[in-house]
């Protein structure tokens, strides 16, 4: 009886890393196969049957992307725009969080659920009346109003995240400071914020990451090459340059990923702990 018992457990727990190793490869197939086409020649893209590992690798394709392109400052661009908005997401989504965790008001809970759904509208819903809205006031192709949709955009998830963080801090650590003569401002920044650190570093990385990824809304917000971040710029290498075929577009979209994957390899492990505590009370 013990026998089978572990042996179906054997059995479950086998299925599960097989199963698990079937979604894995699923979501990693597509960049290793954009990796793959980054470093091949012409004649490689095309071959049949296909080339899995191109041998040597083109590195050269890279150089190319980077020297004979404008990637270099769509990449800037990317970094300033997400930068802008990390800054500005953070200062409204710490004050809004600590306010929903910290005080009892009226309408309290329907403001929650507000949030909530405006965190459920998709960006390409709103795309078109934000496009005619910005339009009428003659603030289309601008960095700042690029910002602040994005703020829009990533604020109701980042305000939900650092409320359920601050949620997990025991408020008798106000009351004591409270009692000590502080007031609710010293309370939140000399207090609460060198405790939440860890979650406000997540809500950076995280919002840095729904940011860096938003197409739809620069691409019909701005008009100026020059403007371009990376995910609207790849499109345009394309369309800008007969020079520009599948092995490097390829490389140029690889170049754009690694800063994601960069920080999510290098900080996974504080974005987890930090995830997880903030789902103890969130």
């Amino acid at each position: 009886m013990l026998g089978s018992k572990a042996r179906a457990e054997r059995l479950t727990r086998a299925g599960l890393y097989a199963a698990y190793a079937a979604i894995t490869a699923f979501f990693l197939f597509p960049i290793f196969w954009v990796v793959s086409v980054s470093l091949k020649t012409v004649p490689q893209l095309f071959a049949s049957p296909p080339v899995w590992f191109p041998v040597p690798p083109q590195f050269e394709n890279y150089a190319y992307v980077l020297t004979g392109t404008s990637i270099g400052r769509y990449l800037l661009n990317s970094a300033f725009i997400v930068l802008m908005t990390v800054i500005f997401t953070l200062i409204i989504a710490t004050l809004a969080a600590y306010g929903f965790s910290r005080f009892s008001f009226r309408y309290k809970r329907p403001s929650l659920l507000a949030v909530l759904v405006f965190q459920m509208v998709s960006p390409v819903v709103i795309a078109i009346p934000l496009y005619r809205f910005f339009a009428a006031l003659g603030l289309l192709n601008s960095y700042a109003t690029l910002i602040l949709v994005y703020v829009a955009i990533v604020l109701p998830f980042t305000t939900w995240f650092l409320k359920g963080y601050f949620d997990t801090i025991p408020y008798e650590m106000d009351e004591a400071t409270i009692v000590d003569g502080a007031s609710r401002w010293q309370v939140l920044t000399r207090i609460l914020l060198p405790v939440c650190a860890p979650g406000i570093a997540t809500a950076a990385i995280l919002a840095a990451v729904l940011s860096w990824s938003q197409f739809v809304v620069p691409f019909i917000l701005l008009d100026s090459r020059e403007l371009y971040p990376i995910s609207v710029g790849l499109v345009d290498l394309k369309n800008t340059s007969d020079a520009i075929t599948l092995h490097y577009l390829s490389a140029a979209s690889v170049i754009a990923i690694a800063p994601v994957i960069a920080v999510f390899v290098l900080l996974q492990r504080y974005i987890v702990n930090a995830l997880t505590a903030g789902a103890i009370k969130g």
